[in-house]
């Protein structure tokens, strides 16, 4: 660590010791004397689940942001994911996508993704926190409230921390800084509340997202069969208004993981999701590709059904309180929670983290004073880097019927978005899939490093849609897309330049 440790204060306290807690943890470490980790579950020495993260039996997608953040926080995480046995994949030429009328083409592009279940980057994270000489982690604990002083008025300022451990004592900690780290369940804004502050107010919007997932063992590699050229797969819910099964509703994926394992998950807007294993089994063989099923009927099951339904998205602003705590930060879903078919809560989480450390570095460096003015700069900062995650959330969620919450719109509005966010979906990937630069703007907004909003004020970008556009309606695709979902996807590489076009186009539409 660097020498500056002991400018900032003595000591400081994360409520939490799931990612975002720990990213947090690195992100302080090198101001403060001491930093303790108060986390409610016993650690894992491995990869495994453990009761405060239920949804680490899902999917997780390490946008590279995300990926970015955590290594820059803990030079060398990328690495040690990947030895531990994460897939370090190519998307675009890994995973076989099922778009609107079909598979779409398989084709080279400029990002790449790790694949890993959420217990190993927890794993890898816990222990590269422990590396760390001043972080330590109190496991079995459970925070009960917050010390402050004069709640609620410009001097307002949390001062510690009130926690019971495993054995029923009660302890405190005084501390410089306090960092909340609690999750979408957190005490924390009640706590402030109680002590004098007024309600943060609260974002809401809940889109009635369920997700299921079932953990299987994959065949051997030389047992699979020899159409598995793909590694992940991924079944995007059908546009079709006619009369179709519910499952074609469904977003689905087929997810690799480490240890020659994946995950099997459907997830839905509003819709009952199956429970049981037989019914799980049922409802993948209604998806609408048979691929789905029959890739899992291949695999051997290794868990039970996981269902998860606490998927709303939750914003509590406290950058809005007129008088703002000092002495807290608040970091993940304790201050801004996702649905997480966006995959966007552990990048988010560890942007914050990443905003802290330069906040901190550029008190340690000017001499100044973890002061209001401090946790209102933070905060702004911070509000800036969820925003983007945020907009892209309500852009989806919004659309749907079952929505319920603080931001959902008037009937009218929500119709036209619902209308418009289907067609404007496939003309980028269409656009993307015909044009280099739209792909990268697409790829750097899925992984967070770009807003939606800069991506379409990008003259270059709105020249790319409209040719796409101009092109389609002319029959001039250069790309061809929309193979036969009822057969498998086509393995060939259409990347631009590449001589492996094959003459035969059937199941093309």
């Amino acid at each position: 660590m660097s020498g500056d440790h002991m400018s900032l204060g003595k000591t400081v306290v994360v409520l939490g010791g799931s990612i975002a807690g720990l990213c947090a943890a690195g992100a302080l470490a090198p101001h403060f004397d001491e930093v303790v980790v108060l986390e409610r579950d016993s650690l894992p020495a491995d990869a495994e689940h453990r009761r405060g993260v239920p949804q680490s039996k899902h999917p997780h997608f390490l946008l590279n942001s995300g990926r970015r953040a955590i290594s820059a926080l803990f030079p060398g995480f990328e690495d040690d994911l990947i030895a531990a046995g994460g897939l370090h994949l190519m998307p675009s030429m890994d995973a076989a996508y099922l778009e609107r009328t079909g598979w779409a083409s398989r084709k080279q592009s400029s990002m790449t993704m790790v694949y890993s279940s959420r217990v190993l980057i927890e794993r890898v994270l816990r222990d590269k926190v422990r590396e760390v000489s001043n972080v330590a982690i109190r496991e079995g604990v459970s925070v009960r409230g917050i010390q402050t002083a004069a709640g609620g008025t410009a001097q307002g300022k949390v001062s510690g921390v009130v926690f019971s451990t495993a054995a029923g004592d009660e302890e405190r900690i005084d501390a410089d800084l306090v960092v909340d780290a609690m999750g979408r369940g957190s005490s924390v804004s009640d706590w402030l509340v109680a002590a004098g502050w007024p309600a943060a107010p609260v974002q809401a919007l809940d889109a009635k997202v369920t997700y299921t997932s079932r953990w299987y063992d994959l065949p051997a590699p030389e047992a699979r069969p020899t159409s598995w050229w793909w590694q992940h797969l991924v079944i995007m819910p059908t546009q079709d208004k006619g009369d179709h099964p519910p499952e074609h509703e469904f977003l689905v994926n087929f997810f690799p993981i480490e240890g020659g394992r994946t995950i099997a998950c459907m997830g839905s807007w509003g819709i009952d999701m199956p429970r049981t294993p037989d019914d799980f089994v049922a409802s993948a063989e209604r998806i609408r590709t048979p691929l789905f099923a029959a890739a899992m009927a291949e695999c051997e099951p290794i868990s039970d059904v996981h269902l998860t339904r606490s998927t709303g998205n939750k914003w509590r602003r406290y950058d809005r309180l007129p008088e703002v705590p000092s002495g807290i930060v608040f970091i993940g879903d304790a201050i801004c929670a996702f649905n997480p078919f966006y995959a966007q809560g552990i990048s988010s989480a560890a942007g914050s983290a990443l905003t802290l450390r330069s906040h901190l570095q550029a008190a340690a460096d000017s001499g100044r004073p973890l002061d209001q003015r401090f946790f209102k700069r933070f905060l702004a900062e911070q509000r800036k880097g969820l925003k983007v995650p945020w907009s892209m959330a309500m852009a989806r969620d919004r659309g749907y019927e079952c929505a319920t919450g603080t931001e959902t719109l008037p009937a009218w509005k929500r119709k036209i978005l619902a209308s418009m966010t289907w067609p404007a979906f496939n003309l980028i990937t269409g656009a993307a899939r015909e044009d280099a630069v739209v792909d990268e703007h697409f790829a750097r907004v899925f992984n967070l490093d770009e807003s939606l909003g800069d991506m379409m004020r990008s003259p270059r970008v709105l020249a790319g849609l409209v040719r796409f556009k101009v092109n389609s309606l002319l029959g001039r695709n250069k790309v061809p897309f929309g193979f036969d979902p009822q057969q498998d996807p086509p393995g060939t590489d259409w990347t631009p330049g590449v001589d492996s076009q094959p003459t035969e186009m059937a199941g093309v539409r």
